[in-house]
Order: structure tokens, then sequence, then C-alpha cells
């Protein structure tokens, strides 16, 4: 009769091992790996990273990394029309950037960057209108999204309500205190609301 393999491999361990060397060792256990991180999780990691960088540049890499954050919106569908609406702008082609993004706005009306993309080719196309109802949506879904208080405070800067868009560029330089543009934003609008030309 032929013996189970696991009887046979044990006899030949017993034969093989030296007296008094039968124990068997503790197998070593991989260390658990952290899970992976939420999006919302990074995205509040680099937020407080950002509230407290030391200068410009590392301010404007963290701005960087939150804005590549916003451009995954969980969706590949999405994330492929996106690059398409990025692409269009990229073109200049306003028309088909704005129809694509009604689609992502449509196919993820929660992910804050569509309607922020929308709210820029809405700005570069000459509908401030609509691209201040798109900010007014992307701030809903994200209070502290940089380029949507920029958009705001450019728009309304535009339109001659000098106090209110510093108030934008102001909450923008709360959340980024060392971010160059909005510090310039701020600086240059508190001077002309002084009479200053810098």
């Amino acid at each position: 009769m032929i013996r189970p393999y696991w009887s046979v491999l044990a006899v030949a361990l017993a034969v093989a091992v030296p007296a008094g060397a039968n124990e068997t060792p503790t197998p070593e256990v991989p260390a658990q790996q952290a899970p992976a991180k939420t999006p919302a999780e990074q995205a509040a990691e680099l937020f407080d990273r950002l509230a407290h960088a030391q200068d410009p540049d590392e301010a404007a890499g963290i701005v960087s990394a939150i804005d590549r954050l916003w451009l995954e919106s969980g969706s590949d569908t999405s994330d492929l029309l996106m690059s398409r609406a990025l692409q269009a702008m990229q073109d200049k082609n306003y028309p088909l950037a704005l129809e694509v993004l009604d689609a992502v706005v449509d196919l993820r009306p929660d992910w804050a960057e569509g309607w922020n993309k929308r709210a820029t080719v809405r700005y570069f196309a000459g509908d401030s209108e609509g691209s201040m109802a798109d900010i007014a949506e992307t701030l809903k879904r994200e209070p502290r999204h940089l380029g949507a208080l920029a958009g705001l405070g450019a728009i309304l800067e535009e339109s001659g309500q000098r106090e209110e868009a510093l108030r934008a560029y102001e909450r923008g330089l709360e959340i980024a205190p060392h971010f160059q543009p909005m510090k310039d934003s701020v600086e240059r609008l508190k001077a002309a609301l002084a009479g200053q030309t810098l």
C-alpha cells in the first residue's frame, strides 16, 4: 500500500532531525500592511500639510498633489470623460469640453472637480454667470477648493465687487497660508482697495 505523502514526509523529517532539535520553529508572521487611505483621508492629510507648509515651493507642491487627487473620480468612465474634456480645453475647443463636462456632471454629480472644470470652461467661453453657478456647486461639495475660490475671486473682481473678491482670496489664504498665487491676489487687491498701485 502506498503511504500518503504527508506520512512519508513526517517519517523523513523525524529521521533527518537530530535528537533534541525536534521543536518546530515559530514561523515569522509578515507585518500587516496598513489599509490604503481613502481619498477623503488623503485629502485631509494633504490639507493639514498645506496649512503647515513652510514656504511657497512646498505649498505649491502640495497644491499640485491635491489637484491630482481631485482628478480621480473613482469611476473609470468619469475619469476617461474628464481626460477628454481636459484635452478639449487644452485645444481651446470649449463647446466640446462643455459637452463632455455636462456628461461628467450628470454621471457623477457629487464629484466637485467635474463642477470645477465646467466652471473653468464656462469662464473661458465668456459665461461668467454659468461659471459662478458651477463654482457655487464646487464649493458646496468641497469648501477648501483653492481653484474654485481663486475663480470666484477673479470673477467678482472683474465685476467690480472688490471687497467680496478679497474675501474669497483671503479664504483661500486661510487654507494655504504660503500659496503664492493666493498671497499675490490678496496683496494686490488690498493695495487696490487702499488706492495704491503696485
